[in-house]
């Protein structure tokens, strides 16, 4: 059980659901307000990816995180920034007996490097580090991140003084984890996120959560969450599992049946059951102390 605990709110995601939500945020202002929004709610670290605006498709121009950072940075509003570095590892295949040349629609790989250029910029306190490649979801997609990568990744992070992530979607990518701090790519305290009930990772139900957590480094630092309508019961199993929380529109668009949540309404959800079970929700500054974060902007 973690009696002291903090809520990530992942306010937009990079995935289709601009469609399935009234308002999903998608421009840069859009984004910052959600971020903003969650701050005042009670979320201490604010999960950000960026959206082209014209499409409302996932993106990675740094001039995007740039506008949204600075927006945050300027609103008097604290909140620790996770800037995602996940986008440029997008590889779609061809279909059937033809998978080569891969699907110019939604394949996009980058090197290791430029997926981090707006860390670099911009210096979030964290960032993200998906820790493998797995078919994430239906048809021929495969979210890309070979061990070559992230060693690059894990390296350049580490210099630049920002806190990984480490998105953890399958015990196999604990195993990776492991390596990195074996080869002192990683300093304490290393901090996950254990991302469950993901098509086609590990699966939300309690048994295989807690092997996953049984299986996490030594003294790490670990966020749990589920998707749709298992997000919210997420919020007590995490904490009795003894992590931390995560909440927000990327992961689930609804507040209960047939009623659209806000990134707001669901941190607020959050707040409301971890005060029933008399848990503590830590702000930025002691989630900055927790994790050890160098404060940049």
């Amino acid at each position: 059980m973690n009696w002291e605990t903090f809520i990530t709110c992942a306010v937009t995601g990079a995935g289709d659901t601009v469609g399935k939500h009234p308002a999903m945020p998608v421009t840069p202002k859009d984004i910052a307000t959600a971020a903003i929004e969650a701050a005042k709610a009670g979320a201490a670290v604010a999960h950000i990816h960026v959206r082209d605006p014209e499409t409302g498709k996932g993106a990675r121009d740094p001039k995007l995180f740039r506008e949204v950072v600075d927006r945050v940075r300027s609103s008097g509003v604290d909140v620790v920034l996770n800037l995602t570095a996940g986008m440029g590892g997008d590889m779609v295949f061809g279909q059937d007996e033809s998978p080569l040349p891969l699907d110019p629609v939604g394949t996009d790989m980058a090197g290791p490097l430029e997926r981090l250029a707006h860390v670099q910029d911009l210096l979030p306190e964290i960032c993200t580090l998906d820790c493998g490649t797995m078919n994430f979801s239906a048809g021929d997609y495969v979210m890309t991140n070979t061990p070559s990568m992230l060693r690059t990744m894990a390296r350049r992070v580490r210099e630049l003084g920002v806190r990984p992530e480490l998105e953890v979607f399958d015990t196999g990518h604990l195993v990776f984890v492991k390596q990195l701090a074996r080869e002192g790519l990683l300093d304490d305290p290393i901090m996950i996120q254990l991302c469950m009930g993901i098509p086609y990772g590990a699966p939300d139900d309690p048994t295989t959560l807690m092997a996953m957590v049984h299986q996490l480094p030594a003294n790490a630092v670990f966020s749990a969450f589920s998707i749709g309508r298992r997000q919210l019961p997420y919020v007590a199993m995490a904490v009795l599992a003894g992590g931390n929380v995560r909440v927000g529109l990327e992961d689930n668009l609804h507040l209960e049946k047939n009623v659209f949540a806000s990134n707001g309404t669901l941190v607020e959800r959050a707040v409301t059951i971890l005060q029933g079970m008399n848990v503590k929700i830590l702000g930025p500054d002691a989630v900055r102390e927790k994790l050890k974060l160098a404060k940049h902007g």
